[in-house]
């Protein structure tokens, strides 16, 4: 897409954003809320990267880095846009981010049931380790 625009999210764009995920996302976090995205975004201000096409917001992907991990997490693009290399310019910024960091490797974080992001990761050169599992405990 030449009318694509990426950037790194402010917080006035945490209301926005949640609307798009519950458009263009599959699931939901227990951290989907404003206070959620403006703590990401205080916390590290380049991890939510967004894509825009003529001023609407059609793709998003979280790139956190703790010094340690290259995490991705919402590699989400609108229904109505798919298909037309947004995810790969969102995962080419993001992994720009890591490398510039000291980053060695991405590690996805990908719904079991949702085959169209598998394929997605794929496409973009990711593999699946089935030898590691998510272990999880809410604290609130």
């Amino acid at each position: 897409m030449t009318d694509l625009r990426i950037r790194t999210a402010s917080v006035d764009d945490a209301a926005s954003v949640l609307a798009f995920w519950e458009e263009a996302a599959e699931g939901t976090s227990i951290t989907d809320d404003v206070d959620g995205v403006t703590r990401l975004i205080a916390r590290d201000p380049e991890a939510l990267i967004l894509a825009e096409a003529d001023g609407l917001l059609v793709g998003s992907v979280i790139a956190g880095y703790d010094g340690w991990r290259c995490s991705l997490y919402r590699l989400a693009v609108l229904p109505s846009h798919r298909r037309r290399g947004i995810s790969a310019a969102l995962l080419d910024a993001a992994e720009k981010r890591f490398v510039a960091a000291g980053g060695r490797r991405g590690d996805a974080m990908v719904l079991e049931a949702n085959e169209r992001a598998h394929r997605a990761w794929a496409s973009a050169g990711y593999h699946r380790e089935d030898h590691w599992r998510r272990w999880v405990k809410p604290f609130v």
